[in-house]
């Protein structure tokens, strides 16, 4: 579950706070100065995170660079970490700790139950706001599938493309051919099927 943190200070947290943070490895997002901590994410996220990781690599141009858990500064009040990322291979090349908006080409959330709201509206929403032009959102709840958007320069929102469940198969932001099952976790890859109940 996402908990909220208000600061001690009234003008709020910035992302100049987050550098005097510990480097702990918990996961801290901004949204208008609210500092937002969430648990640590299951096995089930992470490995269907490092997969889609290792499967964009395998076909990414050299220009772009697949990353996972890098923090996006929206504004200075704003800062929000995708679970898996593409950037321009000249934000990597600078080594920071952190990407702009106009560094990032896709940005990708895996949806669990206690991010429901922020990855289905409120991160879509301030990405397109930011200029992001790629947004995939993968929900688990009995099965995995991708929704792929893109943004719509005249109105500044996401608008669909495609629903993935079998194939991920597009030609943005460049051609990419991914079974799903290769997604899946291994203990998963029964049949079983994924559940939003908890299970991520």
């Amino acid at each position: 579950m996402t908990a909220a943190i208000e600061s001690s200070h009234a003008r709020g947290w910035t992302v100049e706070d987050l550098e005097n943070l510990p480097d702990d490895g918990v996961r801290r997002e901004l949204l208008d100065g609210v500092l937002l901590v969430s648990p640590s994410p299951t096995d089930i996220h992470q490995i269907i995170a490092m997969r889609l990781g290792v499967a964009l690599e395998e076909s990414c141009p050299d220009h772009l660079q697949v990353t996972q858990g890098v923090e996006i500064r929206l504004s200075s009040t704003r800062a929000f970490i995708p679970d898996v990322q593409v950037a321009t291979d000249e934000a990597a090349r600078r080594r920071g700790r952190f990407y702009t908006p106009d560094e990032i080409v896709l940005a990708v959330e895996i949806v669990s139950p206690s991010s429901l709201a922020m990855d289905r509206v409120t991160k879509p929403a301030l990405y397109a706001s930011a200029g992001i032009p790629h947004y995939w959102r993968i929900e688990t709840a009995g099965g995995i599938v991708v929704h792929a958007h893109r943004l719509d320069s005249d109105s500044g929102v996401y608008r669909p493309v495609e629903i993935f469940d079998a194939r991920i198969r597009t030609l943005e932001p460049w051609p990419i051919d991914i079974p799903i099952k290769r997604l899946t976790p291994r203990h998963l890859a029964s049949g079983e099927g994924l559940h939003g109940d908890g299970q991520d």
